[in-house]
Formats: C-alpha cells, structure tokens, sequence
C-alpha cells in the first residue's frame, strides 16, 4: 500500500530503527559533566595514539630479536632444498 508521499513502510521502519540506534549509542558514549574543551579532546587522542604506537614498536622489537636470534644460529641460512 503506497503511502501519500511515495514512501515504502519498510523504509520509515530502517529509518526510525537506524536513527533510534544512534541516538542509543550517541547518549551511552555521553560522559555527564561539562564537555570537554578542543584541547582535552586532543590531548586525549594523542595519549590514545602514544599508548598504540608504543604497544606496535614493543611489537617490532620482540619479532626483531627472535629474527636476530634466528640468523646467528644458521637457521635461516640453511635453505631445505640445497
């Protein structure tokens, strides 16, 4: 049943339920108090993205020494077929 403006129902229904979901997630994310100033937001974002790349460069030294570790035992230079 076609309604006055041309609109599906099913449309209006993902509409609402779309919208009602990011009201629900907008108001869960919501912290109560005073927002937060531009300065605090970024500082926020700059610790959160220290806290990453120290936990990446952790990462890298770890697979930077088994390698290492790997080389001075031969392991790698050994090859299967040779």
């Amino acid at each position: 049943m076609p309604s006055k403006y041309g609109v599906d129902v099913s449309v209006i229904i993902r509409l609402r339920a779309l919208a009602k979901d990011a009201a629900l997630a907008a108001f869960a994310s919501a912290k109560p108090g005073r927002a937060a100033s531009a300065e605090a937001v970024e500082v926020e974002l700059l610790r959160a993205e220290n806290d990453r790349l120290g936990e990446a460069l952790k990462e890298m030294a770890i697979e930077l020494t088994l390698f290492r570790g790997r080389q001075r035992s031969g392991y790698l230079a050994r090859s299967p077929h040779a």
